[in-house]
């Protein structure tokens, strides 16, 4: 299996409604770190997974869709509770709309809240 993966980030405000989340449950910010694995059994005819370049442009549009949004307004999240496993399927499903036929695999997109804790969600694109 090869893989390539992309970094972007994302500045974010937002709440964890329920006693569930504790202190999460009042609006606060968090600034993610965007893990994008793009991951194929063989490479392509010119010998990559992806093209970094197409792979960075579209984690980038992603990110820019809920970067410096409060994610409890965000129209397209529809009121969504946003934890990080949610965003990170949120964001793999942007990425695959954007992409559409121009990639074959699996993608794993992985959220990093710190240097301690990360959610990933991974799913097929094809």
């Amino acid at each position: 299996m090869y893989s390539i993966v992309v970094r972007a980030h994302a500045m974010i405000a937002h709440s964890l409604p329920g006693e569930f989340f504790g202190r999460a449950q009042n609006l606060h910010g968090a600034t993610f770190v965007i893990d994008a694995e793009f991951e194929t059994e063989a490479l392509d005819p010119h010998n990559v997974v992806i093209d970094i370049g197409l792979a960075t442009e579209v984690l980038n549009g992603a990110a820019a869709r809920i970067n410096y949004r409060n994610l409890d307004e965000h129209e397209a999240l529809g009121g969504a509770i946003t934890t990080a496993e949610f965003l990170a399927r949120y964001l793999h499903d942007e990425i695959r709309a954007e992409l559409g036929s121009r990639f074959r695999g699996r993608l794993a997109v992985t959220l990093h809240e710190s240097h301690l804790a990360s959610a990933r969600y991974r799913g097929a694109l094809s």
